[in-house]
């Protein structure tokens, strides 16, 4: 039966008040989404071909030296102030040791000189791991059994690796590994090579997740491996474990990380908050590629509106207590904000 016209209810709150008109909902938003919040993660290739895109990431691309110094400069002017590159090699150039990566004239180091000749304010992280250079696809060096990844031999490998990529110019080096031990090795070696002012970004809690699929097709670590389905599950975390993401990031803290990271980041809410709240430390999350090519999926189908889903996400990302966000929806929401 209708309510009579006159029907009031007698409420002294009234939480929609607040949410009566679009200037009252900006006022009282709570979390805010900057430009300068996000990190643009870019995928930089040998030669002068023309930008390829990458197929399961629609709309990002591999770029060589020259188109990668031009985004860049685009990504500065939007407002976007930190890039995270990431090398796409020739497959006869890896091999089970990795042994490009020690190329003092390599790709991602000429990478990271263009860059900070041609935008010095920009900051410039790079990926310290050894799966782009590697023909097996794993993020260090093997055992002598070929059946996993040898923690200290790989630790050695990757401060020496850090070391070359802070003499490049890089601003942060970003231990993406998940060895035992690499971020407290790392930082002895840069301090011990004079570069006590190169950050380190770790990952401190990354996942064994299902969601890297189209990056490894991107860096072609995948097809190194001879199958996208390679798992990392020694080093990786288990993600059905809380307790253990959170002994990880405090380690990483205590070994000297300057910025901690989680990833992936929409999965992992949860541990992204926990992380915040045991932690003063600067906290990244990395949107990583699965998250967004689904996104894009589920738009194409007509299923989910991209550009709503895309902000949502990010707002969930930052509202759950992430400072930094690396995301491959950092260019197009750097415009939508301008």
């Amino acid at each position: 039966m209708p309510m009579p016209a006159s029907f009031k209810l007698d409420l002294p709150v009234r939480p929609r008040r607040l949410r009566r008109t679009a200037a009252l909902r900006e006022l009282m938003r709570e979390t805010q989404l900057k430009a300068a919040d996000l990190i643009a993660p870019l995928f930089v290739v040998e030669g002068d071909a023309a930008p390829q895109e990458i197929a399961s990431m629609p709309g990002q691309f591999r770029l060589n030296l020259p188109d990668l110094v031009k985004e860049c400069r685009e990504l500065w002017a939007l407002g976007i102030r930190a890039v995270a590159l990431f090398p796409k090699l020739d497959p006869k150039l890896k091999n089970a040791e990795g042994t490009e990566e020690v190329n003092e004239d390599g790709l991602i180091l000429r990478a990271v000189r263009a860059v900070k000749a041609a935008i010095p304010e920009l900051i410039v992280i790079t990926d310290v791991a050894l799966d782009p250079y590697t023909s097996h696809g794993h993020d260090g060096v093997l055992n002598a059994a070929g059946d996993d990844v040898d923690n200290d031999r790989t630790v050695e490998r990757l401060a020496a690796m850090a070391v070359r990529q802070a003499r490049a110019g890089v601003d942060f080096v970003a231990p993406s590994d998940m060895m035992d031990g690499r971020v407290g090795a790392i930082r002895a070696a840069l301090d011990a090579a004079g570069f006590v002012e190169t950050g380190i970004l770790a990952y401190s809690v990354k996942f064994n997740s299902a969601y890297y699929g189209p990056f490894r097709e991107a860096v072609g670590s995948a097809q190194a491996a001879g199958t996208k389905l390679l798992s990392k599950a020694t080093y990786q975390l288990d993600p059905a474990n809380r307790r253990a993401a959170l002994a990880e990031a405090d380690l990483d803290e205590e070994e000297g990380a300057d910025i901690l990271m989680v990833k992936p980041a929409g999965a992992y809410l949860d541990i992204i908050r926990d992380v915040r709240e045991r932690s003063d430390r600067p906290l990244a999350a990395y949107q990583v590629s699965g998250e967004y090519a689904q996104i894009h999926a589920a738009a194409r189908l007509g299923w989910l509106d991209l550009e709503r889903t895309r902000d949502e996400s990010l707002l969930a990302i930052k509202r759950a207590g992430a400072d930094l966000i690396l995301t491959y929806f950092a260019k197009e929401v750097a415009r939508a904000l301008t």
